[in-house]
């Protein structure tokens, strides 16, 4: 296994000294490194893989040095047109590292949303034309693999992914970094707002632990999970979703449960919302600050005023809740409003261990769900 500080200092050592990218639970103990070895300003996770690339380009045409972005590789499809028509030997040429976390490699157990993707990835790698080196736990030492990726780099001043097997990477013990302690957890307020909707309203949830929370209460509560779409892949789309379906079906209230993350990945889904008007989506955004399913690592989401946004976006109504008798409040005013109205909903990170994942596939989950809305 490699010690994610030894990487990163050996990448320095070379002169790559600007990280940036989305966080990746393949990628958990090097993104932990990054938040504490680079000096200020020279991390930075950005709000998607593609916006990371054209950071990285901007870095690169300041200073000549190479930058390094890193992803997981469902975020590849985000960075195919910032790669293929900016950075690419054909166009910019710009010499650009690319660290890729592996889900879903052939072989290897992982979730529905990841098998196609890592099946895949090497094929549209080389379909990009991007050559790449495979690292996995078997690998004690990186520096040949990152001298022979830099060094092709160099040469051709273009792309080279470095592709990372589960397990690479050794426990980086690092500060864990001060977190907002509100009263609700996510999994608390996520209980809170599925009791409080009436049977014909439906519910998209966004990318990881925020659906896993939805299916088990559901499964609990012995209700079905028929009025529930579960966004398992996509993230920053699940809002886009529920306002296709708002548009189509406006005798359903349709609520978003989305997450920090998530809307900041494709912050211009809130204009389209705001604009089109759709009075039954309801938007709720569960904020803890963090990339909570993939490490904890943080996001601006506490920076950055989503009430504000929403508003400059023409959203009706936009509300914030961090306790639980204000989310009781203000889930009585999301529900009068009239739409489209977002909710802020302020929550501590983490989740319970034993949380559970669902045990219908994605097609199952689709087929109910639209059977629910067909009556």
């Amino acid at each position: 296994m490699i010690d994610p500080r030894e990487f990163i200092e050996c990448l320095q050592s070379n002169e790559v000294e600007f990280f940036t990218g989305v966080p990746d639970s393949l990628l958990k103990e090097f993104c932990a490194c990054l938040e504490e070895v680079p000096p200020a300003g020279r991390h930075i996770i950005s709000a998607n893989e593609g916006g990371a690339v054209a950071l990285a380009l901007g870095y690169h045409l300041a200073t000549r040095k190479i930058p390094l972005v890193y992803l997981q590789n469902s975020g590849l499809g985000n960075i195919i047109n910032p790669l293929l028509s900016l950075a690419d030997a054909e166009v910019y040429s710009i010499p650009l590292l690319l660290v890729i976390g592996w889900r879903g490699e052939p072989g290897v157990h992982d979730e529905p949303q990841h098998k196609k993707q890592g099946r895949v990835m090497l094929s549209m790698l080389e379909a990009m034309e991007i050559p790449y080196s495979i690292l996995g736990p078997e690998v004690d030492q990186a520096e040949v693999s990152l001298r022979d990726a830099l060094s092709y780099v160099r040469k051709n001043n273009a792309p080279f992914a470095l592709v990372i097997k589960k397990g690479t990477f050794k426990t980086f013990a690092g500060s864990s970094g001060e977190k907002a302690a509100f009263e609700l957890t996510r999994e608390a307020a996520i209980q809170q707002v599925l009791g409080f909707l009436d049977e014909r309203d439906v519910v998209v949830s966004t990318t990881g632990m925020a659906s896993r929370e939805v299916y088990e209460h559901r499964s609990k509560q012995g209700d079905g999970h028929q009025r529930d779409f579960l966004t398992v892949g996509g993230m920053g789309h699940a809002s886009q979703i529920a306002l296709g379906l708002a548009l189509q079906k406006p005798d359903h209230s349709v609520y978003c449960l989305d997450g920090d993350g998530a809307v900041l990945m494709h912050m211009g889904a809130l204009a389209i919302a705001g604009a089109l008007k759709v009075p039954n989506f309801k938007h709720i955004v569960l904020n803890n600050g963090a990339h909570d399913s993939v490490g904890g690592q943080p996001t601006v989401g506490f920076t950055v005023d989503l009430l504000g946004i929403a508003r400059a976006a023409a959203y009706e109504r936009v509300l914030r809740a961090q306790t639980q008798h204000e989310l009781e409040t203000c889930l009585a005013d999301l529900k009068r409003s009239k739409g489209p109205s977002l909710l802020e909903i302020r929550v501590r990170c983490g989740a319970r261990k034993e949380l559970g994942r669902p045990a219908t596939t994605p097609v199952q989950n689709k087929s109910a769900f639209m059977d629910f809305l067909g009556h």
